[in-house]
């Protein structure tokens, strides 16, 4: 058996036309442009790149793209003032503070002083109780991307035995309550699950997230099983220099997989494209108009 491979680059794509479709909507039909402000502390390269290219696609969808970047030594205090004021932009429909921060601010802190409403990250303590309560919330991104593709791929996830392995607030347990919002049998997994690859192999869906590269190999996998592979990880070639892998063992696993997403390539081209669609649901619940259909939860 060779793999279906989930195209997450051309997926995203696909996100972002619609997201594209719905703002023109909003601008002709009710003069609105949603807007996003992104908010980066201090110079971290990594970080420095994902707020350019998120600047970049939230002009290319027809949204207002709003960047606030700060010293490394900026105080909680200054960090607070500004949330605060974008908080009451009329505006801002979504706020993204960039993380990591640096150590001497308070994450938890900072993310819980974003307006609920406009917490486009899904990380407010607000909207994790409400994605685990089943109400209507803001989901984390990354969460949100790969149910799309699952969704896409597989039709009804009702009924299927689904394994995310990785327990963490940004992505396995918001992934685990997405899965059993949609009717799945859900386990999350994690280093201290006993005999983990029994527990792998019952899943009709894995979903792996641990942040270890290439930890899951293919005698893991059920036959036919559907693997999103959230690992970004960089390992040494043998040859010199670096390669980016996941947390699945690509080639094993894609041999006895039924679709597998690639890495790069797959869950991470999806981060932007939802984080865009969250934007412009939060401006149309802002706005008390109907919800685009098919970019959320």
């Amino acid at each position: 058996m060779t793999a279906t491979v989930i195209d997450g680059k051309a997926f995203a794509a696909t996100v972002r036309g619609k997201v594209a479709e719905h703002v023109t909507r909003l601008k002709e039909v009710h003069g609105i442009t949603p807007g996003l402000a992104v908010v980066l502390v201090g110079e971290d390269p990594a970080s420095q790149v994902y707020v350019r290219s998120k600047g970049k696609m939230t002009v290319e969808v027809g949204m207002n793209s709003y960047e606030h970047k700060l010293d490394v030594d900026t105080s909680e205090e200054a960090l607070l003032a500004l949330i605060d004021q974008l908080n009451n932009d009329p505006a801002v429909h979504g706020i993204l503070v960039q993380l990591p921060l640096p150590d001497h601010l308070d994450s938890d802190l900072v993310i819980n002083s974003i307006d609920p409403a406009k917490d486009v990250d899904g990380f407010h303590i607000s909207n994790v109780g409400l994605l685990g309560t089943g109400q209507k919330s803001m989901v984390p991104c990354t969460p949100l991307g790969c149910l799309m593709m699952l969704r896409d791929h597989l039709g009804s996830l009702s009924g299927l035995n689904a394994v995310v392995v990785g327990r963490s607030n940004i992505v396995g347990k918001p992934m685990a309550q997405l899965l059993l919002g949609d009717s799945c049998t859900v386990t999350i997994a994690h280093s201290r699950t006993k005999d983990l690859p029994a527990v792998v192999r019952q899943a009709d869906i894995v979903v792996a997230a641990v942040g270890r590269p290439q930890m899951i190999p293919g005698d893991w996998i059920k036959p036919g099983a559907t693997v999103i592979d959230v690992g970004i990880n960089r390992i040494e070639k043998p040859e010199g220099g670096t390669r980016l892998v996941g947390d699945v063992d690509y080639d094993s696993c894609a041999a006895v997989a039924g679709a597998i997403t690639p890495v790069p390539g797959g869950v991470g081209p999806m981060t932007i494209a939802c984080l865009l669609a969250n934007t412009v649901t939060a401006c149309s619940r802002a706005n008390g108009l109907k919800e685009p259909e098919g970019l959320t939860a």
